[in-house]
């Protein structure tokens, strides 16, 4: 019979493009190996700058070695959200889980800030109580530590701007990076002069440095939590876009949130009182919507807005809901 399916057969569906994906994975394929190999790497340094820094005497080698701990953490957390995210969406989980990617860059920024606030009370206890310090292996020591880091970085540098995730990682490498550079020349400062406080007082200033960073991880992934607007994205901008549209007289209702990085979704109500010109509105919104960058677009069309009465419409069947079923 005309309109209903055959016992045992399953049901018949159009064929889709295969970019026409809603929710597609916005881990990158080469991001896991390569944290992986950074992961690997901090956490071999870090045993390396540990027995460097008790031999030497230097504590401000073993403070790195535990900022390397700590960061070595970070990536451990950032590698597994990218697995994580990789899982698709089911009942469940709609949008799946990659938004795990968020609360990890969270979970790094406050790290981050934890860190900085303790290398600058360690900072003020060693300006109070100078240590003695082998400049010799701290100079060693400080410098492969430099070289390390900036390997690190240059394995995620082509993927930084990926995602928050992939952000907070690249940032923690930074820190480390700074320090090194920070003890490298606090070292040659303490071996050619012997000037002690040379050691806190740049390690202030460094993260003062890693502070900034931190805080814009925070802000980012903690708007995203919250779905606000993304920032590239104007509200106004929006409304006129749709407003443009042939047809469209009026929108409701709008939108415009953060799902993971790199995935800006909208959705809203747009009026369009000719019930034949349906199909061209949406694909004009779908067109203006992706101009703007908001690739995952959501539109009720509506003939009428849900306060108004309600008033016949040429060509429709009689009842037809002039909301299509919308419903608060």
């Amino acid at each position: 019979m005309s309109g209903q399916l055959v016992p045992g057969t399953p049901p018949i569906s159009a064929a889709l493009r295969a970019d026409c994906t809603s929710l597609p994975a916005t881990v990158p394929a080469t991001l896991l190996p390569r944290l992986g190999a950074v992961l690997a790497l901090t956490l071999g340094f870090m045993v390396v700058e540990a027995v460097g820094g008790w031999i030497s005497g230097s504590l401000a080698l073993l403070a790195d070695a535990g900022h390397m701990l700590t960061d070595a953490g970070a990536l451990g957390l950032s590698l597994l959200s990218g697995w994580i995210a990789l899982r698709p969406a089911n009942d469940n989980k709609t949008y799946g889980y990659q938004r795990w990617e968020i609360l990890a860059a969270l979970i790094n920024g406050a790290a981050l800030f934890g860190i900085a606030a303790w290398v600058i009370v360690e900072a003020v206890q060693r300006i109070q109580h100078p240590q003695p310090i082998r400049a010799e292996l701290f100079l060693i020591v400080a410098a492969a530590g430099l070289l390390v880091n900036l390997l690190g970085m240059r394995m995620l540098h082509s993927l930084r701007h990926g995602s928050l995730n992939t952000r907070g990682a690249y940032l923690h490498l930074l820190g480390d990076a700074l320090g090194s550079a920070g003890a490298l020349a606090a070292a040659a400062i303490i071996w050619l002069t012997g000037w002690t406080l040379a050691d806190p007082i740049i390690s202030i200033a460094l993260s003062l440095l890693i502070l900034l960073g931190a805080w814009r991880l925070l802000r980012e992934s903690t708007d995203i939590l919250l779905e606000g607007v993304p920032g590239h994205v104007s509200m106004p901008e929006v409304q006129q876009c749709m407003l443009a549209v042939p047809g469209v007289t009026a929108v409701h209702d709008l939108h415009v949130w953060t799902v993971t990085s790199g995935m800006v979704a909208m959705s809203g109500h747009a009026i369009v009182p000719e019930l034949a010109s349906h199909p061209e509105v949406l694909e004009g919104i779908r067109g203006e919507m992706a101009r703007l960058g908001i690739a995952h677009v959501t539109i009720q069309l509506e003939i009428q807005h849900e306060c108004e009465e309600p008033r016949a419409v040429a060509g429709s069947a009689p009842g037809l809901d002039p909301h299509h079923g919308h419903r608060h």
